[in-house]
């Protein structure tokens, strides 16, 4: 199941609304919350709930024994067995199949691969998980002596399945204490809404295009139909993941969480370390806090600190080569800026700094989207003109004035322009004790609402992009 889709929206979302505030009792709205949230996550896979639940046992039983021998050896050993655990549950339904299909190139072995598939979100529970027994193991935050509690804690169905990663230390107190306000309430809804434009107005019609040319014959595609498409998928990428971090977050709202901010425009940066304090932000913080730090940070081994850092960035998005060289490709830029071009990046004009920064994630997204490294070569190769590939065809002369108009629009939007906008309208003099931008919203939301409905009527099932990982 999936936000953007009709049943979610007309009748697991309602359901769980009615059942949510029957009871102002948190001990009830907790106990409705996880049972939807499992049910959430049983939808499309019911097998690997055990997974779920099995990390969420082992997870509970270790951080009390974390807690219990507090200041110990003991502790110690009971942390890093948890950890190598949840890494070990990862490593056998994520990366199974990636080190057996190397073992068997490079030494001509035939070990059989697994045929069992990827429970969705493992990736960020697990490192939810992860970072919530080292709090503990810190003493940052006691441990949760009830299990549901915890286990509520991994399985909220708002941030299950694609994050952004919610560490337990800032929802602990909403767990025991929320409050719901109208006003809370009102923006969960309206960033929802938001959300929903983003993944189903911009995002899917952005992969459509992009799709078009990526998935097309390599050696027919033009030097501006490889650019328009890769700039689709720009738009596609972010859109969607951003989108997904907005419902999740206005749902979170609506149920009385507070998640913290995932992206913060991305697009607008102006270098590579800028685009990464404003992307996938609770990512960055988790391997910042607790692998980057404890690595030495700045102050030892700063390269290699680094590196590590971003092989294990682009190894998390994907057991996949592609998303190694990927993470490496950033991690290079960030120690070029760091040793050299930072210090260029400022006497530039800022026009000339952002368009540095956008060619750079344009051509990362290349090997973020090609699994073959050879077609991600290839396809870096046209658009810089290199081969018999033409300037433009047909093709891309349709769909570049097809959607022209919609590459201004998700431009605007990749900024905060209509942010800047709506804030406007909330300082509007009150006029009869109703300002005139509650309206506004009202209206805003109805209509994405709708449009958005009628764009999901027929259409197949069309998941968030960072579901897979």
């Amino acid at each position: 199941m999936v936000f953007s889709s009709l049943v979610f929206l007309y009748l697991f979302f309602p359901i769980n609304l009615i059942f949510y505030f029957i009871s102002k009792n948190n001990t009830y709205r907790n106990i409705i919350l996880l049972s939807f949230s499992l049910f959430f996550y049983a939808w499309g896979e019911p097998f690997f709930i055990l997974a779920l639940l099995l990390s969420g046992i082992i997870n509970y039983c270790f951080a009390i024994l974390i807690d219990k021998y507090k200041g110990t050896y003991k502790s110690k050993i009971a942390l890093y067995t948890a950890i190598i655990i949840d890494l070990s549950m990862i490593g056998i339904f994520k990366y199974y199949n990636f080190f057996v299909n190397n073992i068997n190139f490079v030494f001509n072995t035939n070990i059989n691969l697994s045929s069992i598939g990827l429970p969705i979100g493992i990736s960020f529970y697990t490192f939810q998980i992860i970072s919530y027994v080292i709090d503990v193991y810190r003493q940052d935050v006691p441990a949760q002596k009830k299990f549901y509690k915890l286990l509520l804690y991994m399985s909220l169905y708002h941030q299950l399945i694609a994050g952004p990663i919610v560490r337990y230390i800032d929802v602990a107190n909403e767990i025991d204490y929320r409050v719901i306000t109208l006003n809370n309430f009102s923006y969960g809804i309206n960033r929802f809404i938001i959300g929903l434009l983003k993944k189903v107005i911009i995002a899917n019609t952005a992969g459509q295009v992009a799709t078009a040319f990526l998935d097309s014959n390599l050696n027919e595609l033009s030097i501006l139909g490889a650019w328009l498409g890769i700039i689709m998928y720009t738009i596609q990428i972010y859109f969607d993941f951003s989108g997904y971090s907005d419902m999740a977050i206005g749902l979170g709202r609506m149920f009385g969480f507070t998640y913290k901010e995932n992206f913060n425009y991305p697009y607008i940066a102006k270098s590579v370390q800028d685009f990464w304090r404003r992307w996938h932000i609770s990512l960055s913080s988790f391997f910042k806090d607790y692998v980057y730090i404890p690595l030495g940070g700045n102050r030892n081994h700063f390269v290699r600190n680094v590196m590590v850092v971003w092989i294990l960035t682009g190894f998390w998005h994907g057991a996949s080569w592609n998303f190694i060289i990927w993470g490496l490709y950033y991690g290079i830029f960030l120690l070029l800026e760091r040793k050299l071009l930072s210090k260029i990046l400022v006497k530039i004009p800022s026009i000339l700094s952002h368009v540095y920064l956008m060619i750079v994630v344009i051509i990362g997204w290349v090997f973020f989207y090609f699994v073959d490294i050879t077609k991600a070569i290839k396809f870096i190769s046209i658009l810089f003109g290199y081969g018999n590939n033409p300037l433009y065809d047909i093709k891309f002369e349709v769909e570049f004035f097809n959607n022209v108009i919609f590459l201004i629009f998700a431009s605007f939007c990749s900024t905060p322009v209509f942010k800047h906008i709506y804030t406007k309208l909330n300082e509007l003099i009150v006029i009869n004790y109703y300002k005139p931008s509650k309206l506004t919203v009202i209206v805003f939301n109805a209509v994405i609402l709708i449009v958005s409905t009628i764009l999901l009527v027929g259409q197949t099932y069309n998941p968030f992009l960072y579901f897979r990982f």
